[in-house]
């Protein structure tokens, strides 16, 4: 089923079957979308969100010189840009990192959910409710850690979040990013971000390679990013 992993291992949250297939059912449409697109443009009047099957999907802010500050990444099993539900236009672009499969849920089926099951629409605004606690977990990476601890702090976060819906051992997991992806999450240059590579993998800590993380010390790696998980909410 598409829905099989959103908010798979959620603390205190879990879908009934009868909600996973509601949820399945308001999926209008599947798409293939290729790396590098823009889905949604900033200011777009929307109809629509946008539930993650596969790949790696982000949203972003341009600068006036067409420069990108990612505030966001996220992975299979999020309902990517749910919150337009309510606002119906973003302040924001999201785009494709990778080749992706979305799923296209228009708000008037998202209408129907909220008003048939409630529950289930209260657990839609639990998603909501845990993008904002990891915009807060980036802004604490951004605005208290240096550059070695903002990418420690990045991938120990993308471990967790991947181990939760299956795609991550806890050890390796894929990451089919660039180390340019990587300078535009952690505010940091390309150049800086490889220096800070080479460092993690002198300490031993992890190793980025050919779009695989293996992380060497998982405690080392969260000590040295003030890594703490609670923010987002899984399950043990």
């Amino acid at each position: 089923m598409l829905t099989d992993r959103f908010l798979i291992n959620k603390r205190n949250v879990s879908l009934s079957p009868g909600e996973r297939e509601c949820l399945e059912a308001a999926i209008s449409e599947v798409r293939r979308v290729e790396p590098r697109r823009i889905l949604v443009k900033a200011g777009d009047t929307l109809d629509h969100s946008t539930l993650l099957v596969e790949g790696i999907m982000s949203r972003h802010i341009d600068d006036k010189n067409g420069l990108r500050q990612l505030v966001a990444i996220h992975v299979p099993g999020d309902f990517v840009d749910l919150h337009a539900y309510p606002l119906k236009t973003l302040d924001h672009d999201v785009a494709t990192m990778t080749t992706t499969t979305v799923g296209l849920v228009p708000h008037r089926k998202l209408d129907d959910i909220i008003a048939a099951r409630p529950q289930l629409g209260r657990k839609l605004w639990y998603a909501t409710l845990l993008d904002a606690a990891i915009h807060r977990g980036w802004l604490f990476r951004l605005g208290r850690l240096a550059a070695v601890g903002r990418v420690a702090h990045f991938l120990c976060e993308t471990n967790a979040r991947l181990a939760a819906v299956g795609l991550s051992d806890g050890r390796q997991f894929p990451l089919a990013l660039t180390q340019a992806d990587i300078s535009e999450i952690c505010g940091l240059t390309p150049v800086h971000v490889n220096r800070v590579m080479r460092q993690l993998r002198e300490e031993r800590l992890c190793i980025f390679r050919s779009s695989i993380v293996e992380v060497l010390d998982p405690a080392g790696l969260a000590a040295r990013g003030q890594f703490d998980p609670s923010y987002l909410y899984i399950d043990p």
